[in-house]
């Protein structure tokens, strides 16, 4: 970070959100089905769990991580992190926002009441990606320039 740079408010806030997101999924590991069921994985996917199947906390690892990362990658372009060197940083950012984004216009069909998206769990859901998404976005929009 050079002398006139500073930290990003949005990418920062965009970092602490998918920590967050991050950390529920792996709660969810140690919650096990029912906290599968809460959190909208599915009640296929809380049945394995039932089971004993390992499937469901492989992908919901996966999808740790995968956050965790995300996370790296908004505090890296808020300026919080020199030391940590990641790939395609601009392209990076924008297909976080953009997987977000996406993720976060379900909202729309849960809105006009979809079968497939009915209940509280995708408008809440929805509405907190597409606001994640939105901070990576204008986020990134600010610091294009320097990263």
């Amino acid at each position: 970070m050079t002398a006139n740079t500073s930290i990003n408010p949005l990418l920062l806030a965009a970092a602490i959100s998918s920590f967050i997101a991050s950390a529920l999924h792996i709660g969810i590991l140690f919650g096990g089905p029912n906290w599968l069921r809460f959190f909208g994985a599915g009640e296929a996917m809380a049945q394995m769990a039932e089971r004993g199947e390992v499937y469901p906390y492989v992908v919901t690892l996966i999808i740790a991580s995968v956050l965790f990362v995300w996370g790296l990658y908004a505090l890296k372009g808020a300026g919080l992190i020199q030391f940590l060197p990641l790939p395609l940083l601009r392209l990076g950012l924008l297909a976080i926002a953009l997987v977000f984004i996406i993720r976060g216009l379900v909202l729309v069909p849960a809105l006009l009441g979809f079968a497939q998206f009915s209940g509280a769990f995708w408008i809440i859901t929805s509405a907190i990606c597409l606001s994640i998404g939105m901070f990576y976005a204008i986020g990134l929009a600010q610091r294009w320039g320097e990263l």
